[in-house]
Order: structure tokens, then C-alpha cells, then sequence
């Protein structure tokens, strides 16, 4: 995020454009907690994880008093636009703020589980798919050495796209995903094929939202009626939401900031700026709220079969 800031602040700056950063998002415009930026506020950011403006829930935005402060603050501040990072939260009260009030917004996708519609990536994505791609490449060290079956759960409460990527990049032995049904006896006789074929070891990825239960509810099944392997479960948690940004994601927090202010010179509102092929277009925000549209890659789907004989 601080990538996207950060060219948010210059952009704004370059174009004569009075910029400020609202201190822990919505809170902070219901509490005026809205600080003057310069370019300089901006310098030797990109690197960091996180966001220096920090985030915080915030439930009195969600409510029509809770929308009025905000407002009030920003007219106080002589500010007649926003642009805001994050996920479905975040747009959906965008959304409801600009239609009430008329505040122009354009949103950034911000979120790891990259399940916005109008984006083939979202800010914190690759990161945290490389920050997985670590921990199981240690892992499967330990998995190697010692002939051990390695259940790793990753973040994904409704979407698969961390644990899909992750297990092929790492080359796991299956993946469990939200999206698609994969029973625990499905999941043996894979394990028993790598088993009679002399594999040493096997990883299973499991996304947090499967159906059949996380990585622990799903080690225990296995586990009663396949005992091959010595298995152990890691979770990985909130490791996947910290670190040093990638060069992919400031690059693209870069290239969605500038569009963000661009976007709003040129008049549009409650649109979200994303990649799509390689150039930033412009997405409804409406649209990209339609989670329910988004579909996981039919080729890596396949891919997951078939590399991980």
C-alpha cells in the first residue's frame, strides 16, 4: 500500500493538487484525523510492509451519522476527493459515501486474497504468495529429511488464489480450495499413489475456507486411516499479511496510484483502477464488488493435477 501512497501523494503534488492522507482510514475521517501531505512525507516508503497511514475497522462509517462526520470533515479540509485502498469493506462504504454525498472516490485494490473483479492482481498478492513460497520451501526441507506429510494452511476464507498459486510455484502435492469440492478420500489415494511411487515426502496446501475444515481438521481425517507419513500441521497466519513488499507490488502500487489521481483529474468517480493484460483500466466499483463472478484460472487448476504426479 505504501507504493500506491506514495505516488497517490506525488502525483497529486506534481499536478498542483492539495494532498492529504487520512489517518486510519474511515476512523480517521470521522475523528479528523487528516494530516497535510508533501512529497517528502512520502520519501523512503516503498519498502515498507503495511501502510503508513495505518487502518483500523470502523463501524460508525457504516452508519448515516458516521457518514455525515466524515463529510463535514472533509469540506473543513477542502477536500473534494479520495482515494481509497483495500477490499470489499473498503469499496462497498466508498460506494455508499460518494453516492450520498456526491465525494468523488476511485478505489485501489488492496488485498492479499486478490479477489476483486477488474484487477489480475491486487496490491499484497504476490507478496504474500512469496512470503508462503518461503515458509513451505523451509518446510519441505524438514518434510524431506525426516519422511514427514505437511498439512500448511494459508489465508483464503472464501478465496483459493494464494493456496493455487503457492502450491504450484512450490510444487506441492495437492491443494485444498474453497472453490473446488476435494474429499478427504480423494485426497488419501493421491497421497497413497506418491506413496507407492517412493516420494519421500508430501506437502498438502489447504486454503482456511475449505468445506471439508482447515489444515488441522483435515490432518486428523487423514491421518486415522493413512499412516505412511509422521504428519504435522503448520499454519501460517498473519506471516502472509507482513514483510517487505515485492518488486511486482510496488511496481504496481506505483503504477495503480498514479492512475488513481489521474482518474480523478479527469472527472471519473466511484470507478477502481486495476491490471488487466498489463494496462490499468478502469472497473465500476459496483462491478468489482461482484465477488461472485471471479473464477480461478482453469489452466492452473489442471496444472495442480497434472505437476504434482
Amino acid at each position: 500500500m505504501n507504493a500506491a501512497i506514495r505516488a497517490v501523494v506525488r502525483t497529486g503534488i506534481y499536478h498542483g493538487i492539495n494532498m492529504f492522507g487520512v489517518m486510519q482510514g474511515y476512523q480517521g475521517l470521522i475523528t479528523d484525523n487528516i494530516k497535510p501531505m508533501d512529497a517528502r512525507s512520502v520519501s523512503n516508503i516503498l519498502h515498507l510492509g503495511g501502510t503508513i497511514l495505518k487502518t483500523a475497522r470502523c463501524l460508525e462509517f457504516k452508519t448515516d451519522e458516521g457518514q455525515q462526520i466524515a463529510y463535514n470533515n472533509l469540506k473543513k479540509n477542502d477536500i473534494d476527493g479520495l482515494v481509497v485502498i483495500g477490499g470489499d469493506g473498503t469499496f462497498t462504504g466508498a460506494k455508499r459515501f460518494s453516492e450520498t454525498f456526491g465525494v468523488k472516490v476511485i478505489g485501489i485494490p488492496g488485498t492479499i486474497d486478490n479477489d476483486l473483479v477488474g484487477s489480475d492482481f491486487t496490491l499484497g498478492y504476490d507478496t504474500a504468495i512469496n512470503t508462503v513460497i518461503e515458509a513451505i520451501d523451509k518446510i519441505r526441507d524438514t518434510a524431506d529429511a525426516h519422511d514427514r506429510l505437511f498439512f500448511i494452511e494459508v489465508m483464503g476464507r472464501d478465496s483459493g488464489c494464494i493456496a493455487l498459486r503457492s502450491s504450484i510455484a512450490s510444487g506441492a502435492e495437492a491443494v485444498l480450495l474453497p472453490e473446488r469440492e476435494t474429499s478427504v478420500t480423494e485426497l488419501i489415494n493421491k497421497l497413497a499413489l506418491g506413496a507407492a511411487t517412493k516420494k519421500s515426502s508430501s506437502i498438502v496446501i489447504v486454503a482456511e475456507g475449505h468445506k471439508q475444515g482447515g489444515a488441522y481438521d483435515i490432518a486428523k481425517k487423514v491421518k486415522e486411516t493413512f499412516d505412511h507419513y509422521d504428519t504435522k500441521v503448520t499454519i501460517l497466519g498473519h506471516l502472509q499479511r507482513g514483510g517487505s513488499p515485492s518488486s511486482f507490488d510496488r511496481i504496481l502500487g506505483s503504477r495503480l496510484g498514479f492512475a488513481a489521481v489521474n482518474a480523478l483529474i479527469a472527472g471519473e468517480t466511484e470507478q477502481m483502477v486495476g491490471l488487466k493484460g498489463n494496462e490499468i483500466k478502469l472497473t465500476s466499483i459496483r462491478e468489482a464488488l461482484t465477488a461472485h463472478s471471479f473464477k480461478l484460472e482453469p489452466d492452473l487448476m489442471e496444472m495442480t493435477e497434472v505437476l504434482s504426479i
